[in-house]
C-alpha cells in the first residue's frame, strides 16, 4: 500500500497540473503585450498600442491618409524600407511617431514627402501640408533621412521626457533649383529637454527654429543653403530659456545665428542662450542678428518680450560673412543684463550695429 507521503506527492503534483493553464493563459497574455508588429501600410499603422517593436517596411503613403505611430511606451521601433507619401490633400502632420520612452532608429532610410509636387517658391499657391513629420511622445530618434518636405521638415513637440534626436538628415537641396523650395525649415522646436546633436539641414529656411522651451541643446550639427540656427520667431505668450548652440557649421545662407522676438509680442521672453565653438560662413545677410522687431531684421523693436542672459562663451565662434553684410546686429527694445561677447570673432562685410537698450554688451570681435 502506497504510503502516506507518496500520497502527499501526488496530491501536489496534480495541484501543480491543475494551474498550469491558468498560468499558460497568463503567458500567452504577456507574450501577446509584447507582439513584434510589421506597418506596411497605413491600415497596419491604425494600432499598434500592445506593440513593443515596431518594423516599418516600405511602402507607400496614398493622397489623403496620415500616419501615427503609436506603440506601447517603451517600445523600439524600427525602419527596414522607405516611406514614400504620393501627393496630398491632407493636412500635415502627415506622419507622427507618438510613443513614450521611444527607441526609434531609422536604419539609414528615407521618409520621402515628395516636396517637388508642391514647391513653387511662394507661401501660397499649391497647398504645402506642414508640418511633414511630428516626434511626440519622448525617447530616441535617430538615422532616417526626411527627404523633400512640402514645407516645413520635422515638428518637435515631446512631452512627459527628455528626448534626444541625433543622426538625422532634413534633405531639401533639389529644393534649390528655380528657387522653387520655399518654408522648408529642417526642425521646429516647441518643447523642453530636448537635445538636437550630428543632424544634418540642406533646406531654404530656418535649418532649426527654437520658438518656444527650455533646456534645449543643439550641438554637433551641419546646416547649409538656409537662414542658419534661429530662436524664433517669438509670439505672443512663447518663452525660451537655458538654450546651448554649440559646435554647430552654419554654411552658405541669409544668416547664421539669429533670435528674433515679434515686434508685436507680449507676455514673451528669451533668456540665457549660450553660444560656443560654431563655425560660420558664406553668409549674405546677417552673421548674427539679435531683433526685437521681427519680421524686420532691423527696424523698430517691441519692448513686450525682453530678451536677457545672451553670450559667446566656452570656446570661439567665428563668423565670416560675404562683403555687403552685417557681421553683427543687435536691435532691442527691451533687452538687459550684461552679455559676454568674448567669444565671438566676426569678420568681412560692412561691419556691425548694435542698440542694445539696457544689455551691456563686453568682448568679442565683430
Amino acid at each position: 500500500m502506497p504510503s502516506l507521503s507518496a500520497f502527499v506527492r501526488l496530491a501536489s503534483l496534480v495541484a501543480a497540473a491543475v494551474a498550469i493553464p491558468s498560468n499558460s493563459t497568463a503567458s500567452r497574455t504577456e507574450t501577446a503585450k509584447r507582439a513584434t508588429c510589421t506597418v506596411n501600410s497605413v491600415a497596419s499603422a491604425a494600432d499598434l498600442s500592445d506593440c513593443t517593436a515596431v518594423v516599418i517596411t516600405a511602402f507607400t503613403v496614398p493622397s489623403g491618409e496620415t500616419i501615427t505611430i503609436a506603440a506601447a511606451s517603451g517600445a523600439t521601433v524600427t525602419m527596414t524600407g522607405d516611406i514614400t507619401f504620393a501627393k496630398t490633400t491632407a493636412a500635415g502632420p502627415l506622419i507622427t511617431f507618438d510613443t513614450d520612452n521611444i527607441v526609434f532608429n531609422g536604419g539609414d532610410r528615407n521618409i520621402n514627402g515628395n516636396g517637388a509636387l508642391y514647391w513653387d517658391g511662394t507661401n501660397g499657391g499649391v497647398a504645402k501640408p506642414h508640418p511633414f513629420v511630428k516626434f511626440k511622445g519622448y525617447g530616441t530618434f535617430e538615422d532616417v533621412t526626411v527627404l523633400n518636405s512640402p514645407a516645413q521638415a520635422v515638428s518637435v513637440g515631446t512631452t512627459g521626457g527628455a528626448a534626444i534626436i541625433s543622426g538625422i538628415t532634413v534633405d531639401n537641396s533639389a529644393g534649390d533649383a528655380g528657387a522653387l523650395g520655399h518654408n522648408t525649415d529642417g526642425f521646429d522646436i516647441s518643447a523642453s529637454s530636448v537635445t538636437l546633436a550630428k543632424v544634418v539641414v540642406k533646406n531654404q529656411d530656418d535649418c532649426v527654429a527654437i520658438n518656444s522651451g527650455s533646456t534645449i541643446v543643439i550641438e554637433d550639427s551641419t546646416c547649409s543653403g538656409g537662414h542658419g540656427i534661429s530662436i524664433g520667431s517669438i509670439a505672443t505668450g512663447k518663452t525660451v530659456s537655458g538654450v546651448k548652440i554649440a559646435r554647430n557649421t552654419i554654411t552658405t545662407g541669409l544668416y547664421g545665428l539669429r533670435i528674433k522676438v515679434d515686434a508685436d509680442a507680449t507676455g514673451a521672453s528669451v533668456s540665457n542662450v549660450i553660444y560656443e565653438a560654431n563655425t560660420i560662413s558664406g553668409i549674405s545677410e546677417y552673421g548674427v542678428l539679435i531683433t526685437q522687431s521681427y519680421p524686420d531684421d532691423d527696424g523698430t523693436p517691441g519692448t513686450g518680450a525682453p530678451i536677457s542672459g545672451i553670450s559667446f562663451t566656452g570656446g570661439t565662434t567665428n563668423v565670416a560673412v560675404d562683403s555687403s553684410a552685417h557681421t553683427l546686429v543687435v536691435d532691442c527694445g527691451a533687452c538687459s543684463g550684461t552679455w559676454d561677447f568674448s567669444d565671438l570673432h566676426a569678420t568681412g562685410g560692412v561691419g556691425h550695429i548694435i542698440a542694445a537698450n539696457k544689455a551691456v554688451i563686453s568682448g568679442g570681435t565683430y
